[in-house]
């Protein structure tokens, strides 16, 4: 994969994505970087970090029953209006590669035209299968994510007979539409924490390799997750030690990219890792 003439090997070393989330109410960071000054700011800090790829996310999908009442749901112009100008901006002054993190088609065509370059889905075309197509249009590399149910309804009792066989098919399914659609370029997600409890997560995150058979590069999104909460007690804002776990957990099972918020720390988890990995 070839972005901005950075080239991602991933047989080489694993890649960072830093999270920006300019929205009020999500669930780690709601309402810092709401100010586009503040977020371009952040984005470039994350680059200097070692992030390789900024993702700009519009509206939150904090579960609800986890994070009290959950996000709010935005209309697509309102989600145009948080992130294009930050698109932009970063645009201007830095030749990052940017994911844009929408399920909204209209979303991804006006971050796309803005200056992103990869499309980013939680719902694995399951919400607007059309955003394939403006992927495709835009030859933009597209990540098909696993959830189950919405975001107002995922955390309620997510239910599997076989967490690991039943999330690996259904990302094979998204990731063959987004082929059909023209995308040439796909990476999958398992979707750790979306419709997923405590057992369901720490499985993903131990039979990982398995979705590697699928022939696509693995995204993982472990970062301050509830799961790491609720295993070490912790709130939000003390959960450094246990993404670091997860972190080396899923890229010595297989995880090309990994999504976090705290770059440097974990920039020196992957560096730990992968040396290890490729002694």
């Amino acid at each position: 994969m070839v972005i901005r003439g950075r080239t991602f090997d991933f047989s080489h070393r694993t890649y960072l994505m830093g999270i920006l989330n300019v929205t009020p109410d999500s669930f780690s960071d709601g309402g810092k970087y709401l100010h586009v000054d503040d977020a371009v700011a952040h984005a470039l800090h994350m680059a200097e970090e070692g992030a390789d790829i900024i993702d700009v996310g519009g509206e939150s999908t904090r579960p609800k029953g986890v994070y009290g009442e959950g996000a709010k749901k935005i209309s697509a112009e309102e989600e145009i209006e948080r992130v294009v100008p930050v698109i932009k901006k970063i645009r201007m002054v830095s030749d990052i590669p940017i994911s844009i993190d929408t399920y909204k088609s209209v979303v991804a065509d006006e971050a796309l035209k803005a200056g992103a370059d990869i499309v980013n889905d939680i719902s694995g075309l399951r919400f607007d299968p059309t955003i394939a197509t403006v992927a495709a249009r835009h030859r933009a590399p597209m990540v098909v994510m696993h959830i189950q149910g919405t975001p107002e309804t995922m955390q309620l009792n997510p239910t599997y007979d076989n967490v690991v066989a039943e999330v690996k098919e259904e990302v094979r399914l998204s990731a063959e539409k987004a082929k059909e659609a023209g995308v040439e370029t796909i990476i999958v997600d398992p979707g750790i924490g979306f419709g997923k409890n405590l057992q369901h997560n720490l499985l993903l995150l131990k039979h990982l390799r398995e979705f590697c058979d699928l022939g696509y590069p693995l995204l993982v999104g472990t970062s301050r997750k509830g799961f790491i909460g609720t295993l070490l007690n912790l709130p939000v804002n003390q959960r450094l030690e246990g993404t670091a776990a997860s972190v080396a957990v899923a890229i010595l099972n297989g995880a090309n990219i990994v999504r976090v918020h705290d770059v440097k720390e974990m920039k020196r988890v992957v560096t730990i890792v992968d040396a290890v990995k490729n002694a």
